[in-house]
């Protein structure tokens, strides 16, 4: 089998995974935008999605503020990804940082607002991941997860070894020094958890 085959083979299977990440999100989540327009974001925050992946939440933050959008994720072509659906809607205030939110840099006190959708269950370590997030996050900045319930009758989704059931999220947010504002229960198998980083 030549090269070329093979290398056109694995770019398939990728396009297949990016239409199967943004449909199936698609489906079970209300609308990103829905989501987004019910948060604390104004036209001048500076925004972080963490773990961005194609971008379903990247480009409708983006359209959210006239500042910058940080999309993080630690594979180069999920990014390339955003970076040609942001080309498509004319969408110049998106910056791609190439890592993963445990041993990132983001400049402290630097964001208004982080959205962690669907990654906290996959970061090796939720303290580290989260003390990070609330060191980038200014004073009065909020933090949205959104994540898998911890619920053996749930069986789709990650395993449920890794998931971040809400208690476990709550209590993590709370060690940090995040006030949780509110937890939504968007379906059987999802919830969100706003929390914001106050003055103490």
């Amino acid at each position: 089998m030549n090269h070329k085959h093979h290398h056109n083979q694995l770019d398939q299977n990728f396009s297949n995974k990016i239409a199967f990440l943004d449909s199936r999100q698609r489906e079970r989540l209300i609308p990103p935008e829905a989501l987004i327009s019910q948060m604390p974001i104004q036209n001048n925050h500076t925004l972080l999605d963490v773990g961005a992946g194609s971008g379903f939440f990247a480009i409708p933050m983006a359209e959210n503020t006239s500042s910058k959008v940080y999309a993080m994720d630690p594979d180069r072509r999920m990014l390339s990804v955003i970076e040609v659906k942001a080309k498509e809607k004319g969408l110049t205030n998106i910056e791609l940082i190439q890592d993963d939110i445990e041993n990132s840099n983001i400049q402290v006190n630097s964001i208004d607002f982080v959205m962690a959708s669907l990654i906290l269950h996959e970061v090796s370590s939720l303290t580290k991941a989260l003390s990070n997030i609330f060191e980038a996050l200014k004073l009065g900045g909020h933090l949205l997860c959104l994540e898998y319930e911890k619920d053996d009758l749930i069986l789709e989704g990650p395993p449920m070894s890794i998931r971040v059931g809400s208690a476990e999220l709550e209590k993590s947010l709370s060690l940090i020094g995040f006030d949780i504002v509110k937890k939504t229960k968007i379906n059987d198998a999802i919830y969100t958890v706003l929390a914001v980083k106050q003055l103490k």
